[in-house]
């Protein structure tokens, strides 16, 4: 089809740009960011925290390592992390923790404090109608 100035490609430039951004805007996945803390003191748990938050910024990376959670059509990544908090907090566990840790012994008496924490890191998240895609970015 040609344009008025007799220019044909002019359509067919327009169809194929906008195409390319429906595919784009379709395939785009949020980004969070995600920290978790672990603190267990004495032998006992004293606090856990995970922290979730929308990247205000592009991150950078490439995802890798994917976590699959079911769901049924929610958006809320904090509601589906809460309802399957073992599995996704064991997927934390295998992406790797550094661990710090502390033992003192005064007047006879042994305490000690172990934290381990997952420092603040971008995961690309895909939300399907069933299931979300968790992925890290390197």
């Amino acid at each position: 089809m040609r344009s008025r100035d007799g220019n044909k490609n002019f359509s067919l430039s327009i169809s194929v740009v906008s195409l390319l951004l429906l595919s784009s805007l379709a395939l785009n996945a949020s980004e969070y960011l995600i920290s978790y803390r672990y603190l267990v003191k004495d032998a006992t748990l004293y606090n856990e925290t995970l922290f979730i938050s929308k990247a205000m910024q592009k991150c950078e990376g490439t995802p890798y390592y994917p976590l699959i959670l079911e769901t049924r059509d929610d958006k809320n990544l904090k509601k589906i992390i809460d309802t399957q908090n073992e599995k996704f907090i064991e997927y934390i566990h295998k992406l790797g923790l550094s661990v710090e840790h502390k033992d003192t012994t005064t007047n006879f008496q042994y305490s000690s404090v172990t934290i381990l924490t997952l420092k603040t890191k971008c995961f690309k998240v895909d939300f399907n109608d069933n299931f979300v895609k968790i992925s890290p970015l390197k």
